[in-house]
């Protein structure tokens, strides 16, 4: 099964973060990449842009209008994602327990669609 593993933090977790503690979370997401290796498969993986450099989309009256910034107003920010194809639920919680003690993860298995399967 996949799921999909959002990753959200306090704004500062980063910019207040001295060296060791930022080569500390490096090192989390090495040891949890080298664990996903061996127990599941990492379907794709990122870091996202600040929110501050978002664009959304929302449709009013039928018509598309943009906006800069992020969908709204929040106390932590999306600050990336994992999807990983793993056995069971029990499996990703392991692994996403090696992840950085200071992030909130949603884990969510993924739903297929029919008729997407190859698109």
């Amino acid at each position: 099964m996949r799921y999909f593993v959002t990753i959200a933090y306090e704004p500062t977790v980063w910019s207040d973060a001295d060296e060791a503690t930022r080569q500390r979370y490096h090192q989390e997401h090495l040891t949890f990449h080298d664990a996903v290796k061996e127990r599941a498969h990492l379907v794709a993986g990122e870091a996202l842009a600040g929110p501050e450099t978002a664009t959304t989309l929302r449709h009013r009256d039928g018509s598309p209008v943009l906006t800069e910034g992020p969908f709204a107003e929040s106390t932590e920010v999306v600050g990336g994602f994992y999807l990983v194809d793993a056995d069971d639920l029990d499996t990703m919680t392991e692994l996403c327990a090696l992840l950085p003690k200071a992030y909130s993860l949603e884990i969510r298995p993924v739903v297929r669609v029919e008729g997407f399967e190859e698109r």
